[in-house]
């Protein structure tokens, strides 16, 4: 099948190469030539395992391809996916001008019937606000040409995207149409061979079911760091109650893991949203501004140990910085809990010495060169003359360091451990302060 795929990010981007991957001939449309550029030649702007080989493969056979140029890209696919980003405003409403944007050009463009996919997460009714836009355009031009636009909302997590559109647990479609339909299940039949993932709905069911995913994600953090927090002031161990409750099939082991806050480009977006689409229709979603409120107040809990550790005075110390993405396997840096952390230990006038295995570059991008953050080559590295360690994202090579070397090169014994990567009662016997998210106040005293 022809594909244009509107957005070369994230979403756009996996959403391209794993349907190239399977055979279908795409198209991928971005107004950066120089990123379009890159791209035709195989080279990624994003790190995202796996992802890089895919998009190269493809390139190579031919079926997959990148432009700007317009008229191109909506003469090419009889499926036209809009992946453009959806930033959040102020009040935390999606900004959904490059969605209309993309629904205009399409509009006066298209000569024949399209489906206009909805990639991006959008607020509820933007189906209808993207048909009204084409619709608009198709009434300017004098013309009357069939459409339907479906919602398709993506559930992929970074880290583990194309796996996850490789192999999905539910492909969700939004259309009233048995015209798109037929086209979406063509489409999708490559991943749908085991057995039939394919759900399917009303559009704004379908528009919801993405917030509702995300929501109850981030819900389940916020609980578990509630829980943690108390945990602490109990005297409880997290982790002991973690495995108590995860037991509990209605409840299960995943995203229950305490820790410094969530971050990323959807939970925090997608949290906020929902707030916002229910204050437009007079509902208060107290639920969800908990697990917001939640959430902030987390971010600054490593800052918190380390301010009571050093008796609130932290002028001219150091600080080694394990982990600086927002979670493993990624780069992305948005909303990540170590920006909060680094931007209170700076105003607090410590330094950073960081080190994350491959959001480096990312890090320099957002802040640039400044004397307060130093960033390394090794975790080793980053320990150099450290008044103590602090980790912030659970990388897998931070699982099992050498914890001899580590306690040598710090000039305090002291880890602030944000992922709870390590057992309080082995670091206590090998010498070391432990700070770890509601594992007790006995095992971060002094």
């Amino acid at each position: 099948m022809k594909v244009t795929v509107f957005g070369t990010g994230y979403v756009g981007l996996v959403t391209g190469a794993c349907l190239a991957d399977v055979g279908h001939d795409v198209l991928c449309v971005d107004i950066d030539q120089r990123k379009v550029d890159n791209l035709n030649v195989g080279i990624i702007p994003i790190y995202e395992p796996g992802l890089e080989s895919i998009v190269k493969q493809a390139v190579q056979n031919g079926l997959l391809n990148f432009t700007t140029n317009m008229d191109k890209a909506v003469q090419h696919g009889e499926l036209q996916f809009i992946a453009v980003g959806t930033p959040s405003g102020e009040d935390g409403s999606a900004d959904l001008q490059y969605v209309v944007a993309v629904a205009k050009t399409i509009g006066q463009r298209i000569t024949d019937y399209r489906v206009i996919v909805n990639k991006s997460t959008v607020p509820i009714g933007t189906a209808e606000i993207v048909r009204d836009a084409l619709s608009k355009e198709l009434k300017a031009r004098d013309v009357n040409i069939a459409f339907d636009v479906v919602s398709n909302p993506e559930f992929l997590k970074e880290g583990a995207a194309v796996n996850d559109f490789m192999k999905p647990d539910r492909i969700v479609v939004g259309t009233d149409s048995e015209r798109a339909e037929q086209l979406l299940r063509e489409l999708y039949a490559p991943f749908n061979r085991s057995h039939d993932r394919m759900i399917f709905m009303d559009v704004r069911s379908a528009e919801l079911t993405k917030y509702a995913a995300n929501a109850m994600l981030a819900t389940k953090i916020s609980f578990i760091n509630e829980m943690a927090n108390l945990a602490e002031l109990l005297g409880a161990d997290i982790e002991r109650v973690r495995n108590g409750i995860g037991a509990d099939p209605r409840i299960g082991y995943h995203f229950i893991y305490p820790g410094c806050g969530y971050g990323g480009s959807c939970f925090p977006k997608d949290v906020k949203a929902l707030i916002n689409i229910a204050q437009n229709v007079d509902y208060n979603a107290g639920l969800m501004e908990a697990v917001d409120r939640v959430n902030q107040a987390q971010k600054h809990k490593l800052f918190s140990y380390i301010e009571r550790h050093f008796g609130g005075d932290l002028g001219g110390k150091v600080f080694a910085l394990w982990g600086l993405a927002f979670k493993p396997n990624t780069d992305d840096m948005r909303e990540a809990p170590s920006r909060t952390l680094m931007e209170s230990l700076w105003a607090a006038g410590a330094k950073v010495q960081a080190f994350d295995p491959v959001a480096m570059e990312e890090t320099q991008h957002i802040y640039g060169m400044r004397d307060d953050l130093k960033l390394v080559g090794t975790k080793e590295a980053a320990l150099e003359r450290a008044d103590g360690l602090i980790i912030c994202t659970e990388w897998k090579n931070f699982r099992a360091p050498n914890f001899d070397l580590l306690k040598a090169a710090l000039k305090n014994p002291v880890v602030f451990d944000g992922r709870n990567l390590y057992e309080p009662d082995r670091m206590h016997n090998l010498g070391f302060q432990y700070y770890a998210v509601g594992r007790g106040l006995s095992v971060v005293s002094n």
